[in-house]
């Protein structure tokens, strides 16, 4: 059960003084000699810290071993819209989900249940980001590009990425709790890992729940097409196979809506990411189909322009 971590993370994180260090030296009580960094990086509208946290498994990659390594990546603006807003903002979910997943794997790493492969877990924490107008409820915003976050939380180690991230703002999937987009890889928009849909049965006792997504969704920010939000854009930055693990609500819910986290809808995120983190490591779960991906590609070619920022943005 990873309810004590959700609590404890979400306790850390709501306060405007919240910040990376913060996190790191919380994640550290687990284990002194945690490879955590912080890197604080500012743009126009403040600054933000990033965090990335590697857990090492036992046949991990980073100590020289050749078992998978999965990336969880939390995906948000910011975790508060303060001065405008004061508390925790629904946003958050995704940095509230990613660190209470590494703080459960490093208690179990201390506690003798190291995984076998490496787990890598990054996003940032910003206590104070902007806010945006979105249609039908308004977005967080951030202090950096989408850019700058897909450059410090899309990791070359990464071999599967699931991309955490709180999806409220929409009328599109009305289910409270979380859903699994289909797959994305190199511009293509594959099925629905069957792996997966296995492991949310298992770990959440519930039929499994999807979310649709448009080719507009996997285009990078800034082409004047509408998106979502940004759960996939880790896509645009990366050949590996990425997954939205969408957190959900019947209704439509703003980004920068306060007292909108429903820590027991994030703790079933948290007990699924790590799931997949215990099955991708020992190759016995996979976000897609490598032969029927190399098939698809032979039949219609490459699909990565759809990474790129398009011909109108280039020309």
């Amino acid at each position: 059960m990873s309810f004590k971590h959700v609590m404890e993370v979400y306790d850390l994180l709501d306060s405007i003084y919240a910040s990376g260090e913060d996190v790191k030296s919380y994640l550290s009580t687990f284990n002194e000699e945690s490879d955590i960094s912080v890197q604080t990086v500012s743009g126009p509208e403040g600054s933000t810290d990033f965090i990335k946290i590697t857990v090492p498994g036992v046949n991990g990659k980073s100590r020289g071993g050749t078992a998978p390594t999965l990336g969880i990546i939390g995906r948000l603006g910011g975790i508060g819209a303060r001065p405008e807003l004061k508390g925790f903002v629904s946003d958050g979910d995704g940095a509230l989900s990613s660190i209470a997943a590494a703080a459960k794997l490093l208690d179990m790493t201390t506690k003798g249940d190291q995984l076998n492969g490496d787990v890598i877990l990054t996003t940032h924490i910003c206590p104070t980001a902007p806010t945006l107008p979105h249609d039908p409820v308004p977005f967080m915003s951030s202090p950096v590009d989408i850019l700058e976050m897909n450059n410090h939380e899309v990791t070359v180690e990464m071999d599967a990425i699931l991309s955490i991230d709180t999806t409220k703002g929409n009328m599109i999937t009305n289910h409270k709790g979380f859903a699994l987009t289909p797959t994305v890889k190199e511009g293509y928009i594959l099925k629905v890992s069957t792996d997966l849909l296995h492991v949310y049965t298992q770990s959440t006792g519930q039929l499994p729940v999807t979310m649709p997504i448009t080719t507009q969704d996997i285009t990078p920010y800034g082409n004047d097409l509408y998106h979502v939000n940004s759960i996939l854009q880790p896509a645009v930055a990366t050949d590996k196979p990425v997954v939205g693990i969408a957190i959900t609500t019947e209704t439509a819910v703003a980004g920068c809506g306060t007292g909108a986290t429903h820590l027991v809808d994030v703790e079933q995120v948290v007990r699924f990411v790590i799931e997949v983190a215990k099955l991708y490591g020992e190759n016995k779960c996979s976000l897609y189909d490598e032969k029927e991906f190399a098939h698809i590609e032979n039949l219609y070619g490459k699909m990565t322009h759809l990474q790129t920022a398009g011909k109108e943005v280039l020309s």
